[in-house]
């Protein structure tokens, strides 16, 4: 099997580290999975506000929030706040087509600020985009997900975040997460040395992101916050990989189909062609009701233009 081992790209936003997995110098999305970064962890002071994303907009996406420590509020412009937790999903589905679009924020919160009893004053997320598929008609929602199918295997404990699932022993998992495509998505936590093998799907293109620790396969290392990333054509031979590491190391394991459109991605947009990103990013810079409004008081984000030179 080949595996390539991707970079990050290291930024800070207001003092929480980022590690941008995907998009990866010019690398195409992992099935459906166009957008991955990994926030934090980060610990806040109590004078801090932690994570503060202001009112901003998607479009032809969906948001996939898996968190690892820490809380979040989550508003929308359909008029939902949902405050999600380590170990839940929350999805928020943007919709297909210029005539859809949906509008967000998020925002750290704590015991006093609206988060559980014990809420942790620190963050570590794993923020994802699933590009939708634009030759169906996608309704705008928003869904949260605070149970999730959970077994162990060997040494490991691992939670299904999305898809279906038949492990190595021959047991079948279905999470409940909303799909539009073909995908899956595993976190996987070491709970004493040991090897985990995950099986794999023909067709699938698929990528590993270390969140704690390092893992080891096929003589390669991932260290925290790098991505193994490998294709379909790869799976066609190779129906499991084996994977080594540590107690205490994480790992995000994800892969689908990929999608028949073009993926383009600018600032907060996703489309299949330049002109509807550069008529999304009009619409929202003026105002348009497509894009709904937030109950909150947190700024507005504007949208940069796209650059020149931008290939559609």
């Amino acid at each position: 099997m080949t595996i390539k081992n991707l970079e990050p790209r290291l930024a800070s936003v207001g003092g929480i580290p980022i590690a941008r997995l995907l998009p990866n110098k010019g690398n195409q999305p992992i099935g459906a999975w166009c957008f991955l970064d990994h926030a934090g962890p980060a610990e806040f002071g109590d004078d801090e506000l932690g994570m503060q994303v202001g009112r901003h907009p998607h479009i032809n996406l969906q948001t996939f929030s898996w968190m690892l420590n820490g809380e979040v509020l989550h508003k929308d412009s359909l008029g939902n706040e949902q405050v999600i937790t380590k170990n839940q999903v929350n999805v928020m589905t943007a919709g297909t087509g210029l005539t859809q679009g949906i509008s967000h924020t998020e925002q750290s919160v704590f015991p006093d600020t609206g988060g559980s009893p014990d809420a942790a004053r620190g963050l570590s997320m794993v923020q994802l985009w699933i590009a939708l598929p634009t030759d169906q008609k996608i309704k705008r929602s928003f869904h949260h997900y605070p149970k999730l199918p959970t077994w162990r295997e060997g040494g490991a404990e691992m939670i299904l975040t999305t898809g279906s699932y038949v492990s190595v022993t021959g047991e079948h998992y279905q999470a409940p997460t909303i799909q539009y495509s073909k995908m899956i998505g595993i976190d996987v936590r070491f709970l004493e040395d040991s090897d985990v093998t995950l099986n794999l799907e023909h067709g699938f293109e698929y990528g590993i992101l270390v969140t704690e620790g390092q893992i080891e396969s096929e003589g390669k290392v991932c260290e925290k916050d790098q991505l193994f990333r490998f294709h379909d054509s790869d799976v066609a031979n190779n129906r499991s990989i084996r994977l080594s590491a540590k107690k205490g190391t994480r790992l995000m394991f994800i892969g689908g189909e990929p999608l028949n459109n073009k993926v383009l991605l600018w600032w907060n947009f996703v489309a299949d062609n330049k002109q509807e990103l550069e008529q999304s990013i009009i619409d929202w810079n003026n105002g348009h009701e497509r894009f709904g409004e937030v109950d909150s008081m947190m700024k507005r984000l504007p949208s940069p233009k796209l650059p020149k030179g931008f290939k559609g």
